[in-house]
């Protein structure tokens, strides 16, 4: 962790992470545009899984779509 991304030395922190979807990278704090963050997430670890838990939440809305129309 660089040292601008520590608590201790952040001028203005955020204790939450996000994901980027333009540049694909992790960010902590509200870094870039709302529109191009995924989260906020609790830790780094889970900001880095953001599409993978993405693609699990759609999967679950769309069985339980499938579920509420009968299909």
């Amino acid at each position: 962790m660089t040292d601008e991304h520590r608590p201790d030395t952040d001028p203005c922190p955020d204790p939450k992470w996000y994901y980027n979807t333009t540049t694909g990278q992790v960010e902590h704090g509200t870094l870039s545009r709302s529109v191009d963050r995924l989260g906020p997430y609790p830790d780094e670890a889970t900001a880095r899984r953001a599409l993978a838990i993405a693609k699990e939440r759609t999967a679950a809305a769309d069985r339980a779509d499938r579920e509420w129309n009968d299909d």
